[in-house]
């Protein structure tokens, strides 16, 4: 009978230990390892955010260190970091505001969400711009589609899911040139890419536009190269780019820090942020203590 009750007190013991370190509502287990997911290395969107989170830092000459844990799951593209980070309770990854989907949950940072007004209203700081870029000068089908992009037909369009860089933009009054232009880069600005492609062929369905998505400094290296007519970049050009390069902003993006739909962290701070993405918080319990 004894041996019984302590059985019974024993396995008490062990059921409140369990749910000490899980959340009560959903089983989520704060003692269990973050899963760090970031974007490769030429991505736009991963330069943004490691220069705005301040996750790349100089070093004592002066040069530039991305400090992302080496313990981080690379994304080579922004649907696989959805998939990723949707597959995996305890992941947490970066992408694109306009890309954002049902699958995973956004965090506030800051206290603050990320979306379009938050943004505008510079409250939501981790936004950059989105970039097209050429080499030379625009003429042809090149040029008509560029303007399409910035006038007010185009930036109705960019509106519909992320910032326009215009609201008095100037009504598109193309020539409807006929052939074929390539546009490459970052797998962020494409999915925008292929809504003006759309809109732009109702207009002038003499034109083909092909679109490759890469990365941001794949796109760049194109449109050096003339591989392609126009290279697409989630970031601010580099000074070696600009060099080489004439670029203009075609909308303004913010990048959501997305988990898991089952993890209960509903909010975190800029400095939370980079302290899990170089490794210095390593579980979630750190975290979520204080019921963020």
């Amino acid at each position: 009978m004894k041996k019984l009750i302590l059985l019974m007190l024993l396995i008490m013991v062990v059921s409140v230990a369990f749910v000490g370190c899980s959340n009560s509502e959903t089983g989520f287990n704060a003692k269990k390892e973050i899963s760090v997911i970031s974007r490769e290395d030429g991505s736009g969107t991963r330069g943004a955010f490691i220069e705005l989170l301040h996750i790349e830092e100089k070093d004592s000459s002066g040069k530039k260190v991305d400090n992302t844990t080496k313990e981080a799951i690379i994304a080579n593209k922004t649907d696989v970091m959805l998939t990723n980070v949707s597959g995996d309770t305890y992941a947490i990854g970066y992408v694109s505001l306009g890309s954002l989907n049902d699958n995973v949950k956004a965090l506030m940072i800051d206290d603050s969400a990320a979306n379009v007004e938050n943004i505008k209203n510079g409250s939501y700081k981790i936004a950059r711009p989105f970039n097209i870029a050429i080499k030379g000068e625009a003429t042809g089908l090149k040029k008509d589609f560029i303007d399409f992009i910035l006038s007010l037909e185009g930036q109705a369009v960019v509106a519909k899911s992320y910032i326009q860089i215009n609201d008095n933009a100037p009504v598109y009054n193309g020539t409807k040139p006929s052939g074929k232009i390539v546009v490459a880069g970052s797998s962020s600005v494409t999915p925008i890419m292929e809504k003006l492609k759309e809109a732009y062929i109702a207009i002038n369905p003499n034109a083909t536009i092909e679109i490759q998505q890469s990365d941001s400094s794949t796109g760049m290296q194109a449109a050096i190269d003339g591989t392609c007519d126009i290279g697409m970049a989630s970031r601010d050009l580099k000074d070696s780019e600009k060099e080489l390069l004439n670029s203009m902003e075609i909308a303004l993006d913010g990048i959501a820090v997305i988990v898991n739909n089952e993890n209960p962290l509903k909010n975190l701070t800029s400095e939370d942020v980079k302290k899990i993405f170089t490794g210095e918080y390593t579980t979630w319990d750190t975290v979520l203590n204080g019921d963020k």
